[in-house]
C-alpha cells in the first residue's frame, strides 16, 4: 500500500521501467535526419506571407483545425484543411495562391443554400466555422469561390446605388446632402438615412404575397399599415437584421412563387428552416440592390470600410483606385524578350514591349488562320477555334443563365461575356452589365467579298473574328453604353 500523501508508481504491464542509462543509450543509436534546406527562399518574403503567417501557417499547430470544401462555378470541389477561426478573406487568399491567380480584390468566398434557392457573398470578416455551424445536417449547402465585382462598388460610385427617390433624412439633417456624405452617416452609428419604397412581402403560413410600403431603419425593418404612413402608430415590425444574415434569391420565382425575380430573405442565424425565412421582393434591380446594400452598411457598419481599405493598408501613396492589382511571384519575375535577332534581348521599355506583345498576337492569329485554310473552309472553321479557347466565350448557355452568371459576378458597368445566339445559330450575343441592368446585343456576320466579318452596328464596324471585337470594345465605348471591362469566367479552384 502507498505511504499517504504519495503517488503510487504505475509500471508497464509485464516488468519495470527501463534504467534511465539503457534510455539513453537506446537514442544515442537513433540517427537525426538533417534539415533540408528551402529551395525557394524568395517565397519566403511573398506580399502574402503576412497573410498565411499570421492566419495559417505559425499559430495552425496550436490551433484546432478543420476541412472545409470549396467550389468552383464549375462544380467541381477542393477540400482545404484549415484553422477554426479562419476568415473568408484568408479562405480567398489561400486559394489565390494555390491557383496562381491574380488579386484583384474582387475574389470572393459565396455561401449557397441549394435547398431554398438562397445565396449570399460571405463578408471579408466573417468566420468560415461560424457560416457553416448555422448549416442544418440534412442540408447540402456549399461555398463556391468566385469573383463578385460590386463587392464594395458601392464606395466607389455610390450614385447608382441609392437613388435619391428612395433615401430621405432626419429633420435635423440638412436635405441636400451628397452621396458622399450619405455613406458617412451609415456609417456613423448616431445618425442614418433612411430608406423607403414598396415591397412585396411573402406572408408568413401563406403563398401569397402582398404589396407593402418599407421603412429602413437602424433598428430594423418596418412597414407602413396605413398607405405610406410614416408615424409610429402606423409602423409595424418586420424584422431586425443584427441576428440575421441576408440572402439574394437565385431562383427567381421559381421556389417561393414571388411576382418578380428580385427577391431577396433575411434568415435567422439560427433557423428552423424556410418557415422562419423574411421573404421580400423588388420591382426592379435598382430598387433591390438599394435595399441590400443598406442593410449590409447599416449592419456592419465601419467593419464594411475597414474590410474594403484592407487590401490597401501599409501602402504609403496608394489609393484603392489607382493601386493595381498585386501577381504572384512567378509573374513578377517574367520579362518580356526579344527573339528576332541574332542574339535575344530583354525588352525595357513597356511600351516597345506591348506593341511587340500586340504584334506577336496578331501573329498567332494569322498563322492560326492559314492552318485552317489548308484543311477547310477560311470564314468559318478560323473564327470558331479561336473565339471557342477565350475565357469570355460560354457556348451554348441561354439568355437567363447568361443573366443569373453576371449577377452573380455582380452588376458593376461592365461585366460581360459573349455566348451564342440561339435565334440565330450563325450569329452570337454579347451580355452587358450598365445601370444595374443586363442588356444583350446581337453581333451579327456579315459577308463581303468572300470574307466572313462580325459586327454589332449593322456593318459600320467590322471585325474578323470575335477576338478583334472584344478587344475593340475593352478600349473604345462604341455603339455599347460603356466599355467592356471585366468578363465572367468559369473559373477551376
Amino acid at each position: 500500500m502507498a505511504a499517504p500523501g504519495r503517488s503510487p508508481c504505475l509500471a508497464p504491464p509485464g516488468g519495470a521501467l527501463p534504467p534511465p542509462d539503457r534510455r539513453k543509450k537506446k537514442d544515442a543509436n537513433i540517427l537525426e535526419i538533417p534539415s533540408i534546406p528551402n529551395p525557394f527562399p524568395e517565397l519566403c518574403c511573398s506580399p502574402f506571407a503576412s497573410v498565411l503567417s499570421a492566419s495559417l501557417l505559425p499559430k495552425a499547430t496550436s490551433r484546432k483545425k478543420q476541412v472545409i470544401k470549396v467550389y468552383s462555378e464549375d462544380d467541381t470541389s477542393r477540400a482545404l484543411e484549415v484553422p477554426s477561426d479562419i476568415t473568408a478573406r484568408d479562405v480567398c487568399q489561400l486559394l489565390i495562391l494555390k491557383n496562381h491567380y491574380i488579386d484583384d480584390h474582387s475574389w470572393t468566398l459565396f455561401e449557397q443554400l441549394t435547398h431554398t434557392g438562397l445565396g449570399r457573398a460571405i463578408e471579408d470578416h466573417e468566420l468560415v466555422m461560424e457560416v457553416q455551424s448555422n448549416w442544418g445536417m440534412e442540408e447540402e449547402n456549399r461555398l463556391y469561390f468566385k469573383k463578385y465585382y460590386a463587392k464594395y462598388e458601392f464606395f466607389k460610385n455610390p450614385v447608382s446605388f441609392f437613388p435619391d427617390h428612395m433615401m430621405s433624412f432626419s429633420s435635423e439633417t440638412n436635405a441636400a446632402i451628397s452621396h458622399s456624405g450619405m455613406l458617412q452617416m451609415f456609417l456613423n452609428s448616431s445618425t442614418y438615412p433612411e430608406i423607403h419604397g414598396y415591397l412585396h412581402a411573402k406572408e408568413q403560413g401563406k403563398k401569397s404575397w402582398k404589396k407593402l410600403y418599407f421603412l429602413l431603419r437602424r433598428s430594423g425593418l418596418y412597414f407602413s399599415t396605413k398607405g405610406t404612413s410614416k408615424e409610429p402608430r402606423h409602423l409595424q415590425f418586420f424584422c431586425e437584421f443584427s441576428n440575421s444574415d441576408m440572402y439574394m434569391s437565385l431562383t427567381g420565382k421559381k421556389i417561393s412563387g414571388a411576382p418578380t425575380n428580385y427577391g431577396f430573405c433575411f434568415k435567422p442565424n439560427k433557423s428552423g428552416g424556410t418557415r422562419d425565412l423574411k421573404q421580400l421582393c423588388a420591382d426592379d434591380e435598382q430598387s433591390r440592390t438599394c435595399w441590400m446594400t443598406a442593410v449590409r452598411l447599416l449592419k456592419y457598419g465601419m467593419q464594411l470600410y475597414q474590410n474594403y481599405m484592407q487590401p490597401y493598408q501599409g501602402r504609403s501613396g496608394c489609393s484603392p483606385l489607382t493601386i493595381t492589382p498585386m501577381r504572384s511571384i512567378s509573374e513578377n519575375s517574367l520579362v518580356a524578350m526579344d527573339f528576332s535577332g541574332h542574339r535575344s534581348r530583354i525588352i525595357e521599355n513597356p511600351t516597345e514591349a506591348l506593341s511587340v506583345a500586340v504584334e506577336e498576337g496578331l501573329a498567332w492569329r494569322r498563322r492560326g488562320c492559314l492552318r485552317l485554310n489548308s484543311h477547310g473552309s477560311p470564314t468559318a472553321m478560323s473564327n470558331i477555334a479561336i473565339h471557342r479557347s477565350q475565357s469570355w466565350f460560354h457556348h451554348k448557355i441561354s439568355r437567363d443563365e447568361a443573366q443569373r452568371l453576371i449577377l452573380q459576378h455582380g452588376l458593376v458597368d461592365g461585366v460581360f461575356l459573349v455566348r451564342d445566339s440561339q435565334s440565330n445559330p450563325k450569329a452570337f450575343v454579347l451580355s452587358l452589365s450598365h445601370g444595374l441592368k443586363i442588356k444583350h446585343f446581337q453581333i451579327v456576320p456579315l459577308e463581303d467579298d468572300g470574307k466572313l466579318f462580325y459586327t454589332l452596328d449593322d456593318g459600320h464596324t467590322r471585325f474578323t473574328d470575335l477576338i478583334q471585337l472584344v478587344e475593340f470594345y475593352q478600349l473604345n465605348k462604341g455603339v455599347l453604353p460603356c466599355k467592356l471591362k471585366h468578363y465572367c469566367a468559369r473559373i477551376a479552384v
